[in-house]
């Protein structure tokens, strides 16, 4: 609990410190945007196996993400109720946006992505999910009215190149997968697109911190709904077993999904997404060492085509004056 505080009074700090920037001056901290991204990938990434020990054990996915949700919620509201309370507050206007954020974001994300696992192979499902960074530039361009730099797009089709090599989706027979499963894939990369884009938006006038405790809530209130109230916790585990429960809950929902929240503060969703393809190289590498499972050639040269893509992303190196963190920064100096 200790070390959660303490990175929470960090991040704090850190945001504390670009409130009182002027909005010129944060360019500074425009890398810390993608080493957060690439922390909570790396992070993600590593949960990936420790749920695999759980599902292999008897625990549900249904099961496993209640429980991570519930227990992030819980968590984070003691760190910031104790700490820093003052991240609790929002407007009453705003509940309805953190109601939806919550459901349609968090609690969809989770939903999509498991009803596609159960249907098709986890390689398919997380390369639908790894779309998600094409309908953020999707987005961002014909809503949004934006324009995308060379380097952004040519970094966007070499991640998403990248992520169906390393997966392995060349050896899949996509003809001849689960419809409905391919559907919730798609929908699991509309749902973390929707994600990225409206934590964007609430982070303008929010701290990370506070957008996602309550897309925490709730998203927790929701699957608290969908599947019975607590029933994941009315079990008897090991002690190894509630081990990584707490695991997931802390490294591999609450801070990752944070540190992916400071990032969009700083470098937007789009470049964020993108850097998050980090996830499935770190899955595989994870896999390789304790699993035994081989990589193949192609499954290398595409977690290369990956990592090139995200160093090219930062090659040139660009403030974004719409980034929320600059947004925040220009209130408190007017």
């Amino acid at each position: 609990m200790d070390s959660i505080i303490f990175c929470y009074r960090h991040l704090n700090e850190k945001f504390n410190g670009i409130r009182k920037l002027k909005p010129k001056k944060s360019i500074k901290n425009y890398r810390w945007g993608y080493l957060y991204v690439v922390l909570a990938a790396l992070m993600w990434g590593l949960s990936g196996s420790s749920a695999k020990f759980l599902f292999n054990s008897g625990i549900t996915p249904f099961q496993l993400v209640q429980m991570r949700l519930t227990i992030s919620a819980v968590l984070l509201f003691l760190c910031l109720l104790i700490r820093f309370s003052s991240l609790l507050k929002i407007s009453r206007k705003d509940i309805l946006y953190f109601m939806l954020f919550g459901t349609v974001g968090m609690a969809g994300v989770q939903f999509t992505y498991l009803f596609a696992i159960s249907k098709i192979k986890v390689a398919a499902a997380i390369l639908l999910q790894y779309l998600a960074p094409s309908f953020i530039a999707l987005h961002s361009v014909v809503f949004m009215r934006e324009k995308l730099s060379r380097i952004t797009l040519i970094a966007l089709i070499g991640a998403t190149l990248g992520c169906y090599l390393v997966v392995g989706a060349y050896n899949l027979e996509i003809l001849s997968m689960n419809f409905a499963g391919i559907i919730s894939g798609l929908l699991s990369a509309v749902a973390f697109a929707w994600y990225a884009i409206h934590g964007e938006y609430g982070m303008r006038r929010y701290n990370p911190w506070t957008v996602l405790f309550y897309a925490l809530l709730f998203g927790a209130i929701v699957w608290n709904i969908l599947h019975p109230p607590l029933e994941a916790f009315m079990h008897s585990y090991s002690p190894v077993q509630w081990m990584w429960i707490l695991y997931i809950g802390v490294m591999g929902t609450l801070i990752p999904f944070g540190l992916y929240l400071e990032g969009i503060s700083l470098i937007r969703s789009t470049r964020a997404s993108i850097t998050a393809t980090l996830e499935p190289i770190t899955a595989g590498i994870i896999s390789y060492i304790f699993l035994n499972e081989l990589m193949e050639i192609p499954q290398i040269t595409g977690g290369i085509i990956v990592i090139s893509s995200i160093i090219l992303l930062q090659l040139k190196q660009e403030q974004d004056d719409n980034a929320p963190s600059m947004i925040r920064a220009q209130r408190h100096t007017d």
